[in-house]
């Protein structure tokens, strides 16, 4: 994604319906089972295994040297079929393999494998359904972040090529599991469509009910809906859009600084968060037994508790598990921070 989107072709089906990948399994399989047939044919007829498995060969490869001895009217028949049947889907494909070396398919389809790969051995990334202005930017935004991304979308043209795309509809169950969801930290979803956005955040949270979903709204009635879907939070872009260049108009000073803290990596202080978790030996005890400005040389923005905030909390505000704090500093002064608040997860001391 930080790169250039590679474009490749997009999907080319025939009147059947039919990739040429499906076409070669098909024509495969279709040969496979006419050298069963045939060789079982000619075993019946008289010859053994091997003979019977060497005539059906060279019977349908057109190569056919000639007949065993002594054959009578039914080898005859069955030979001038197999022939008809086997000779044909020789051919095709035969065809199918040419077409898709010639188009590159074949290669396609061993980018797509290997792809398919990459994502089975992710764990802990972000899933992001739909890539258009809105997913490319979020998935621009996160890669920057250092995070493992995942893009679901139905353009076959809208390729990764660091190989996490998966191309398909995501409204199917098996298209979130490609995309290794059961296993995703955050999905994203960007759909144009409400509707689509409520029904892939249902069958998400069906399909793991720990993942953080993030949804895109499109219009004011859709935010509770997909609250009630499963969505942990709920965007309109159009309503930030907005709020975001009124805050502009009047105060471009802070607004560009808070815009450079939250989106670019190169800055000398960052904002981070860090939920209080269970078990921590500061449960219950006072903010200043943290020490997070003596210790690390960072500051204490915020706390948000039952999703009420707490600005600027003082030394006496006692912590509880599943408390959020949002701490500013460098980037040496969070991982201080971090480290701290890490090993407060160790009972005792």
């Amino acid at each position: 994604m930080k790169g250039l989107l590679r474009r490749s072709p997009g999907r080319r089906l025939t009147s059947t319906g039919l990739e040429p990948s499906e076409r070669l399994i098909a024509g495969v399989a279709v040969l496979f089972a006419i050298v069963v047939a045939g060789t079982t044919g000619y075993v019946l007829l008289g010859l053994d295994a091997l003979d019977a498995l060497y005539q059906t060969v060279i019977t349908i490869s057109t190569v056919g040297y000639s007949d065993p001895e002594n054959v009578g009217g039914r080898y005859q028949l069955f030979t001038i079929g197999l022939i008809l049947l086997g000779t044909g889907t020789t051919l095709y494909t035969l065809g199918v393999v040419i077409e898709m070396l010639f188009e590159g398919r074949l290669d396609d389809q061993f980018r797509r494998r290997r792809m398919q790969r990459t994502i089975d051995g992710l764990s802990g990334h972000a899933v992001i359904c739909g890539f258009g202005q809105v997913g490319r930017a979020i998935a621009i935004a996160l890669e920057d972040a250092g995070h493992e991304v995942v893009v679901i979308d139905r353009d076959e043209r809208v390729i990764d090529e660091d190989g996490r795309t998966v191309v398909g509809d995501a409204t199917e169950d098996r298209t979130l599991q490609d995309a290794g969801v059961t296993r995703a930290k955050t999905m994203v979803l960007a759909l144009d469509s409400d509707a689509d956005n409520l029904y892939v955040a249902l069958s998400a949270r069906s399909l793991c009910p720990g993942l953080f979903i993030v949804a895109r709204a499109n219009s004011a009635g859709a935010v509770p809906k997909l609250h009630q879907a499963g969505a942990n939070r709920v965007i309109n872009p159009h309503e930030i859009g907005g709020s975001r260049m009124a805050a502009i108009a009047m105060q471009p000073g802070l607004s560009e600084y808070f815009e450079d803290v939250l989106r670019r990596t190169d800055q000398d202080v960052r904002l981070m968060e860090h939920r209080i978790p269970p078990g921590s030996r500061f449960t219950g005890r006072p903010l200043s037994e943290l020490a997070l400005e003596r210790s690390a040389g960072t500051t204490l923005l915020a706390i948000r508790r039952n999703e009420r905030w707490q600005a600027t909390p003082q030394g006496g505000f006692q912590l509880a598990v599943d408390d959020l704090l949002v701490v500013l500093g460098t980037d040496e002064q969070l991982s201080l921070a971090l480290a701290l608040l890490e090993d407060s997860s160790a009972p005792g001391g």
